[in-house]
């Protein structure tokens, strides 16, 4: 009998109780998803309004249902209602939130950079003497630092055994590094310093000494981050390329602002100290320094480095092609420039978006449309897509310069690849589109003749009103204006 059953009705299996119980929880606890992250990020009125709205909501909320609605809605719905309905969660949970959907919330907060909704939680995890990880810390610190709560993430620190919290070398690496990224080393040596015994390892001492040198690298202090490389060593740690790649962009920001001519001999010592230690600087050393010298516009030494890099074997990635063409472009070398995107596809280098786009953009801005169609080409036959971005730089930037022709050819080529543009047709017709003609200023200068009587150096005596038939000569003087003079009659002298 089971077999013809089956054989007539192929779902019975459904009927299964077990089967049954667990799709009609996971099609209810979906259903209570939906409409909680519905309330939250779409719902209308104040936050006692929304409080409202929930408790008119029949759910069965859990725990585990309060970290997805969290996790889904913390995207799209404001820090202040997430916060709201958090709390609301914690007064008609069936059974209470565990210290682990705690922290997760606290992370999910830290992420969204709200200090009250930090701070409540925090103090509120300190009442209900729950215990902090060591993951939400490091998320916190974090978080703080970035706001500026400097004081705040310290004190967490200090208090950590209040939150039922090790300080161990997890959390003593998170407050460092959370202090260096910006800046604050004085503050993280002292940590440091306190806690020597957490740093045992050779791992957590070279991560230590990494995070103090990328904190005095960004207050460009060359000495301070000198020193933590000699520390390193007494220490028996050989640093390693990130260490000097850190140390290296520190020195070239340094030299960038006090002392450009210093960029290329002093970066180069750089990578001869590297070597003595067998690390071989590689493209990302190079493209640090080409960075900075474009920033300071001297194209003849980053085509120096440019060659530096093939000779020592160190092959020029697309990113270091960008640096040189870039500063060519912006110096007016536009035949140089082009060369060096010659060059980088000869090489075959595939570039970014970003190579285009940015190139592009610097021509149109220094009015070198030809040069941006040719760059456009070469991006076209790479096939790296994105071309809706150039066409609506390029439509608009040729018919404001009176090419129209060229303007429909690029929105007919638009068109026919289906791409939907931005910038309006109205744009090709001569009849609205109001013509860019560059006008230079012309000024109108006065030729000086430089007499026998001019360079004796007599005095003249400036004359407000010029008399009809007066012999009048001009005095001019550099970084002065044009002054009408009269010379003062002697004996002796022709007037």
């Amino acid at each position: 009998m089971k077999p013809s059953l089956q054989n007539k009705y192929p779902n019975l299996g459904i009927l299964n109780p077990m089967h049954f119980l667990l799709c009609h929880y996971s099609t209810s606890a979906s259903s209570d998803l939906e409409k909680l992250c519905d309330v939250i990020c779409h719902g209308i009125g104040s936050l006692d309004d929304l409080e409202a709205s929930l408790n008119e909501l029949k759910v069965s909320c859990c725990s585990s249902l309060v970290t997805q609605v969290l996790d889904s809605s913390k995207k799209e719905a404001p820090t202040r209602r997430l916060l709201r309905f958090f709390l609301w969660s914690e007064k008609h949970l069936e059974v209470g939130l565990e210290d682990i959907d705690y922290n997760h919330a606290i992370r999910v907060f830290a992420e969204k950079k709200d200090f009250v909704a930090l701070d409540m939680l925090i103090s509120n995890l300190d009442k209900q003497n729950r215990s902090m990880e060591s993951s939400t810390f490091s998320t916190v610190a974090e978080s703080l630092v970035k706001l500026g709560r400097v004081d705040e993430a310290l004190g967490i620190f200090k208090n950590l055994d209040k939150f039922r919290c090790p300080q161990d070398s997890n959390t003593v690496t998170a407050i460092v590094s959370a202090l260096c990224s910006k800046g604050h080393v004085k503050r993280a040596e002292g940590v440091i310093y306190h806690h020597k015994d957490k740093i045992l390892s050779v791992e957590l001492k070279l991560l230590i000494y990494r995070n103090l040198l990328h904190g005095w690298s960004m207050q460009e202090n060359v000495k301070e981050s000198r020193r933590i490389i000699k520390d390193m060593k007494g220490a028996g740690i050989t640093p390693d390329l990130f260490c000097y790649n850190t140390f290296l962009k520190c020195i070239c920001k340094k030299n960038l602002k006090s002392n450009p001519s210093g960029l290329v001999p002093e970066a180069l010592n750089v990578m001869i100290e590297m070597r003595t230690y067998s690390i071989a600087p590689t493209t990302i050393s190079y493209n640090i320094l080409l960075s900075c010298l474009g920033r300071t516009r001297r194209v003849k030494e980053s085509l120096q480095i440019l060659n530096t890099m093939r000779k020592t074997g160190r092959a020029p990635d697309w990113m270091s092609y960008y640096l040189v063409a870039r500063v060519s472009y912006l110096t007016g070398r536009f035949g140089k420039g082009k060369q060096m995107v010659d060059e980088m596809i000869k090489d075959g280098l595939i570039p970014e978006r970003k190579f285009y786009y940015d190139l592009i953009g610097i021509l149109c801005g220094v009015e070198r449309v030809n040069y941006a169609l040719e760059l456009f080409d070469l991006m076209k036959k790479s096939l790296v897509g994105g071309y809706e971005t150039v066409y609506n730089l390029l439509i608009p930037k040729l018919c404001k310069n009176g090419e129209f022709e060229k303007g429909k050819e690029l929105w007919d080529e638009a068109t026919a690849m289906g791409l939907t543009l931005e910038c309006s047709s109205d744009l090709l017709n001569p009849l609205i589109t109001k013509v860019f003609k560059p006008m230079r200023k012309i000024k109108n200068e006065v030729s000086v003749l430089e007499t026998l009587k001019q360079k004796t150096g007599r005095k003249l005596k400036p004359i407000v009103n010029v008399k009809k038939g007066k012999k009048l000569f001009i005095a001019k003087k550099k970084g002065m204006k044009l002054m009408v003079h009269k010379r003062n009659k002697k004996k002796g002298a022709s007037t």
